[in-house]
């Protein structure tokens, strides 16, 4: 399996993960267009009156994949999730998440960006 195949699986692993806590996926690998400073966001989910924003990391053990997530990427997400937000009209609560696939385990940390 390649790198991107892996990184896709993974996505699919947490999709699923957040279908099982009782979010229903909104989008999946969102993005506000080329050039435009924004990042990609791997999962848009909802539950009631939360909106999440996942990104998923595919690392060998939790720690790395959470130092995955740098501040400048952190920021691209935040802006990339305005941009969602205001598009669509969310009234409602936004919170950003890290879901950190390692192997025989998912790990799912909430408000973590």
């Amino acid at each position: 399996m390649t790198s991107y195949q892996t990184g896709l699986f993974s996505e699919f692993l947490a999709r699923m993960y957040l279908r099982l806590h009782g979010f229903r996926i909104v989008q999946r690998r969102y993005t506000t267009g080329r050039n435009t400073g924004r990042a990609e966001i791997d999962i848009i989910a909802r539950r009631g009156n939360l909106l999440i924003f996942v990104e998923v990391k595919r690392r060998a053990d939790i720690i790395t994949g959470l130092d995955a997530v740098t501040p400048r990427q952190s920021g691209r997400l935040r802006r990339a999730a305005e941009t969602f937000i205001a598009r669509n009209g969310w009234t409602g609560n936004a919170r950003f998440d890290i879901i950190v696939v390692v192997p025989h385990k998912i790990r799912w940390i909430r408000g973590a960006i």
